[in-house]
């Protein structure tokens, strides 16, 4: 799921806004328990198999854990 969010922000023209984006999105629209298995796989995994703006734009901003 959180490819398919990578998928429609990478189309934008500014990759830092693009980033930004993925970022809000899942703050805002993913439960806590999706955030915490997303950050789970994350430690565990490194971001494995998650597109390079993603796991570049989780990696960056912290603030979707909260």
């Amino acid at each position: 799921m959180a490819n398919r969010i990578g998928d429609f922000f990478e189309a934008m023209p500014d990759r830092q806004e693009a980033m930004s984006g993925i970022v809000q999105h899942i703050s805002r629209y993913w439960e806590a328990r999706m955030r915490r298995d997303l950050h789970k796989h994350l430690e565990s995994s490194g971001g494995n198999g998650l597109k390079e703006i993603v796991a570049e734009a989780l990696a960056e901003d912290q603030s979707w854990k909260a």
